[in-house]
């Protein structure tokens, strides 16, 4: 019987669940706690992201713990219900198998040795007992082999009850452990926020990174401002600088005036010695009112005197060789008209420094452009060419300029067109220069014959050119000034336009024709600003703005400071640095007007060479 009877397993089974009941409860009391914990700490405020994060978190795990605590006591409240109901069997088994072994003890008390059916003892023969032993040892086989499979099968369930059990364990841990998941994904819902509250604060502070950023750029920008206003300072004093260099400058080119000036009195000096020791009296009167006047005026300076421009070195280097060959030539009062012309040919530079080769005195090199490969013949050549045309154009002296001018342009020509001029026009004019240019490249075939300027060109380097001999661009300025308050429709009537047009140019042409300037070629007939920009270009007779300009002398402007020209005007004469105008279409009216030589205003002008 006492292996009938093994127990042992199943009352372990039994403290097992009573363990895992016991962790129930500690479970239980522990959201108890937590609960209580969590009701008595009353937060009504959050200061922070965090504090609201965190009782977020809190109130996921209470919540998430009073989930599993109560699934665990579900749980285990029907397995302690399935262990009481298998104790209950087991029960009742056992009150079976006591009933079978007391029932088996009354009946083999009770048992007879006789037959039931009969009352009296019949002894029953050996072999009988010994079947009716072998009977109940199998039936005492037979029950002891059902007890034993009872306790097997009472041991089976208890093991299977006991797996029940740990299962139920293994559900609970696993509800425990998916609450502590829900808690650290909670938790980690908190950490998002905490991460969101995160990158809030990161980008508070990026956005006050960038506004300190902007601030500091905003300073940067204030700081760099005040830099290129001090850079345009000292621009400024740069140029202000600039401006006393350039006063320098104008300064050293008065002085190197005044040397050109000095160096023509000497020069003129020189000849006068040698009229003196000539016998020439007249000659020398007149060199002494030359050099009192052209010295004076050099060095004085009138309102045209910068537009004489001293000769080069290389032209000053050869002023022996020239003086050697003018006194051997019997022109020494003129070395200075040579210079000039030597100036004009070829700046001192080359081998042919007088440009001889092509006139009648070379005999010893090609009669060619650059034919002579001997400065000191070139020169020798050309004294004598030049000596020539100043006896066929009749000059008496060095202030002879109207004369000069004729044997000027027929040094350049050749004779020929002295002779032509003096027949046709009684001498030298721009217009008939123009115009014997033409004929002579019409009669040769070619697009251009020499130099129709020549003239004005050698004169700029001619310290005595400048001296006041005639009215020049008078008779066009006393034209203008007849017309002075009248309006337009004469002018642009005579031009050919049916209606008014902006007639500035008009009235220009139209006085150049009362003069005959336009027949002779002095100035173009034109309508548009720029045609007689373009017509004085052509011919080399357009100076820039900063000139200093004479009477008669066309003014062309650009009021917009663009480049184009928009008006154009006759000077009237230039005193103390202002150019006085009169002009066409100036309020609509012929009117004088002045401005200040260099005036920004002022494009440029037209050159006469009367």
């Amino acid at each position: 019987m006492s292996k009938e009877i093994k127990t042992r397993q199943i009352h372990k089974d039994i403290k097992a669940l009573d363990k895992t009941v016991t962790g129930m409860e500690r479970v239980k009391r522990a959201y108890v706690r937590t609960k209580d914990s969590a009701e008595q700490t009353q937060v009504q405020h959050y200061d922070t992201p965090e504090e609201y994060a965190q009782d977020k978190i809190t109130h996921g795990a209470d919540t998430a713990a009073h989930e599993t605590v109560h699934q665990i006591t579900k749980q285990g409240g029907r397995a302690i219900d399935h262990v009481k109901e298998k104790k209950q069997t087991s029960d009742s088994v056992k009150q079976g198998m006591s009933g079978m072994k007391e029932e088996r003890r009354t009946t083999e008390r009770e048992r007879p040795s006789f037959s039931s059916h009969s009352e009296e003892k019949v002894y029953q023969p050996k072999e009988q007992l010994s079947k009716t032993a072998r009977q109940e040892a199998g039936r005492k086989a037979a029950q002891k082999q059902a007890g034993e499979r009872a306790a097997e099968k009472k041991a089976s369930q208890m093991r299977e009850l006991s797996k029940q059990t740990i299962k139920t364990a293994d559900r609970g841990e696993k509800t425990i452990k998916t609450t502590h998941q829900a808690g650290q994904a909670i938790k980690g819902s908190g950490k998002g926020t905490i991460k969101v509250s995160g990158r809030t604060v990161k980008t508070a502070e990026r956005t006050a990174r960038t506004t300190f950023k902007t601030t500091e750029q905003t300073a940067k920008a204030a700081q760099q401002a005040a830099k290129a206003s001090a850079k345009t300072a000292q621009k400024a004093a740069q140029a202000a600088r600039q401006a006393a260099r350039t006063a320098q400058q104008a300064a050293k080119a008065t002085v190197r005036t005044t040397i050109a000036a000095v160096r023509a009195i000497i020069a003129a000096t020189k000849s006068l010695l040698v009229a003196i020791g000539a016998g020439g009296w007249i000659a020398v009167l007149i060199l002494v009112i030359v050099i009192l006047f052209g010295g004076i005026l050099c060095m004085v300076g009138g309102d045209n005197s910068n537009s004489v421009s001293p000769v080069s070195a290389e032209v000053e280097a050869y002023e022996p060789l020239i003086r050697q060959y003018a006194n051997q030539y019997g022109i020494g009062e003129y070395v200075e008209l040579i210079k000039a012309v030597m100036m004009q040919e070829s700046g001192g530079r080359g081998l042919d420094p007088m440009q001889s080769s092509e006139g009648g005195f070379n005999t010893r090199y090609p009669r060619q452009p650059n034919g002579i490969t001997d400065p000191e013949y070139s020169i020798q050549c050309g004294v004598q060419e030049l000596k020539s045309c100043l006896v066929s154009a009749g000059v008496e002296n060095p202030i002879d300029m109207q004369n000069i001018k004729l044997a000027l342009q027929g040094y350049n020509f050749g004779n020929g067109y002295i002779s032509w001029a003096r027949s046709n026009y009684g001498g030298y004019t721009a217009a008939n220069a123009a115009e014997f240019s033409d004929m002579m490249a019409a009669r040769m075939g070619w697009s251009g014959y020499g130099d129709k300027q020549y003239v004005p060109h050698v004169l700029r380097y001619y310290a005595f050119g400048r001296i006041p001999t005639g009215t020049g661009g008078g008779a066009i300025v006393a034209v203008a000034l007849t017309q002075e308050s009248n309006g337009g429709d004469t002018y642009w009537s005579w031009y050919g336009f049916n209606s008014r047009v902006e007639w500035c140019a008009c009235f220009v042409s139209w006085c150049a024709d009362q003069c005959g300037y336009i027949d002779s070629g002095v100035i173009p007939r034109f309508s548009l600003c720029s045609d007689g920009v373009d017509w004085f270009s052509a011919r080399g007779q357009f100076q820039d703005g900063s000139y200093v300009p004479a009477a008669g002398d066309i003014i062309f402007f650009d009021w917009g400071n663009d480049g184009g020209v928009d008006h154009v005007g006759i000077v009237e004469s230039v005193s103390g640095g202002i150019v006085n105008t009169v002009e066409g279409n100036s309020g609509d009216k012929v009117a004088r007007r002045s401005y200040a030589i260099g005036d920004g205003r002022i494009y440029g002008y037209g050159c006469l060479c009367d």
